[in-house]
């Protein structure tokens, strides 16, 4: 195995910028909210519901955050994480869609049948109707429910819009990956359309308003029209840290002496975010939810680290089983917690917010059967060790299937061709094509863009189909230990057995032409009536449309003009 050795390791912590030393109370660019002197107080008994703040940020990379001796400044995060309990055995799922599901529904993907790559604009496919979500089990216990940001889990008819599965309002984006300002999205050439919505309509009049901005904006302006006496869950999803890669100028000036442009731009991104995070706590503290309130951070993935991500040291990107794609930056900040500042080393999963929250709630989660999250509220607040002690990361059987992988490798029990990945304990398990498996080192020399890619290979990797790594005592992956451990590996594939016995098929049908935005006014949204969604839920192929619409002849003008006018606002801004 030949590795390429690493160079530069120790300048990382030269490298970052004093965050902790930044004024976190200096008036902000993201909003205008003020907060009043308060006093300091003991913490409340926690004896009435919470009010639940969950932050979800995009594709932000583990090394990405202050704590994590980053070379880019959050100085809020910091703070936050500092005062309250750091998640540093934290998982989540390798993109966004498979994420964002399991936060929803407590299950695995396996288990909703989107195990597969996303949910794309022109499928006719959606989060399943008949999963209980979070904001609905939370509707129950008496909360008011409010989604902020990136939806991502389909929308091909309205019973799949955020306003359909639990929440009461919602303004945000229903496709991955739109313009920070124009709300555009393209789904391949030609294929575009305008995606920014306020309830179960288009926001045409929000166009020209830089996302991150709008949407800490929003989560005040709920917060200054709420009764702090009844509980409030905010699920706020940015959309940063994700590509095209856009920030305001002044953010990016901050990091003028970056090499990398890409990195540049990315930091400015993630600080721009962290002052969004800051005025969202400011107007928690503000409107008196604050000394009552939970606040949840999680990334949704690891970070891509082509566009400026960076996972260090953790082994591989977004996109992969490996620690840079599932092992996520978390930490819950509250007053209610029993012991603050401290790092937590429990196992936690994406999936344990469902139960967690919805019972601290008060809520009932006795009746959502088949939950494979668990409630951590312990772990987290009182440092009991966590009642998870495994982790199915995925099994894909639709991914390309690894070359040299079969049954016969996998004992008979499991076919190492397939694309799986699982953490018992202390021990992780891969099989098939895990993806791009390098380590990144972080920018090492700022008038040198070209070392962001000095990369360590393993050049025989290609060959394998089955890794086994004790992820306690090596975290990033570097001593494969399957030839000397066949019985944990053994082992390990008849738990991807159980758990595949329990899967349930893919759900990953085929593009639809109704869904292109000329066909509905320009925008991404709603496309299939009540009939045509059974019809092609019966037939399993394209929804056929006997009375489809002819394609808008005006849309291009429309979109001609609406573009242009969402220029000049932006440069007027």
């Amino acid at each position: 195995m030949a590795v390429y050795a690493l160079t530069g390791f120790s300048l990382v912590s030269l490298l970052s910028f004093g965050y902790l030393s930044w004024d976190w109370m200096k008036p902000s660019l993201v909003t205008d909210v003020s907060m009043d002197p308060m006093e300091k107080s003991l913490p409340p008994a926690f004896s009435k519901p919470p009010h639940i703040i969950f932050i979800l940020t995009d594709d932000q990379g583990y090394h990405d955050i202050g704590y994590h001796d980053s070379d880019i400044q959050t100085p809020m995060l910091d703070r936050l994480a500092a005062e309250g309990v750091k998640l540093e055995n934290y998982y989540i799922q390798p993109i966004c869609t498979p994420s964002r599901s399991q936060l929803i529904t407590g299950r695995y993907q396996i288990h909703t049948g989107l195990q597969h790559s996303i949910i794309r604009p022109r499928q006719p496919n959606c989060l399943p109707l008949d999963q209980i979500t979070l904001p609905q089990k939370l509707q129950e216990a008496g909360y008011s429910t409010h989604m902020v940001g990136k939806w991502h889990l389909g929308f091909y008819k309205k019973e799949c819009l955020p306003t359909r599965r639990g929440f009461d309002t919602f303004l945000g984006s229903l496709t991955g990956n739109v313009d920070y300002y124009t709300y555009d999205n393209c789904d391949g050439p030609g294929v575009c359309g305008y995606d920014l919505h306020e309830g179960e309509n288009v926001a045409w009049d929000q166009s020209g308003k830089y996302s991150t901005f709008l949407y800490a904006q929003r989560v005040s302006k709920i917060l200054a029209t709420h009764n702090p006496k009844e509980p409030i869950f905010i699920y706020v999803a940015f959309q940063a840290v994700h590509t095209p890669l856009q920030s305001p100028k002044e953010y990016i000036y901050r990091y003028r002496s970056m090499g990398n442009v890409a990195r540049r731009k990315y930091a400015a991104m993630v600080t721009c975010m962290d002052e969004a995070v800051r005025n969202i706590t400011w107007a928690l503290k503000k409107y008196g939810y604050y000394d009552n309130s939970v606040i949840v951070f999680s990334t949704d993935n690891g970070g891509q680290t082509f566009s400026g991500g960076s996972n260090w040291p953790l082994r591989g990107r977004k996109g992969t089983y490996w620690e840079g794609g599932v092992r996520g930056i978390g930490f819950v900040h509250s007053p209610l917690i029993k012991r603050k500042r401290r790092t937590s080393w429990a196992l936690v999963h994406i999936t344990d917010w469902y139960p967690t929250l919805v019972t601290l709630a008060g809520g009932n989660v006795s009746e959502a059967e088949g939950l494979d999250g668990y409630n951590v509220w312990p772990a987290i607040s009182e440092g009991k060790d966590s009642p998870r002690t495994e982790i199915l990361h995925n099994i894909d059987p639709l991914y390309n299937h690894a070359k040299h992988g079969s049954l016969k490798g996998g004992f008979g029990i499991w076919n190492t061709a397939v694309q799986a990945s699982i953490r018992v304990r202390e021990w992780k398990l891969l099989t098939g094509d895990p993806g791009y498996s390098d380590w990144i080192p972080p920018q090492m020399l700022t008038n040198f863009p070209g070392s962001w890619w000095n990369l360590e290979r393993l050049t025989d990797s290609v060959r394998k189909s089955v890794w086994l790594f004790n992820i306690t005592a090596d975290p990033y992956e570097r001593d494969d230990l399957s030839d000397q451990r066949p019985d944990v590996v053994r082992a390990l594939l008849k738990r991807l057995a159980h758990y595949n016995r329990t899967a349930i098929p893919v759900r990953y049908p085929a593009e639809n032409p109704r869904a292109h935005p000329d066909f509905n006014g320009g925008a991404w949204g709603p496309w299939a009536s009540e009939e045509e969604a059974e019809d092609w839920e019966g037939g399993g192929g394209l929804l056929r449309n006997k009375n489809k619409k002819k394609k808008c002849k005006i849309c291009k003008l429309r979109s001609f003009f609406r573009k242009l006018n969402t220029r000049l606002m932006s440069n007027r801004i």
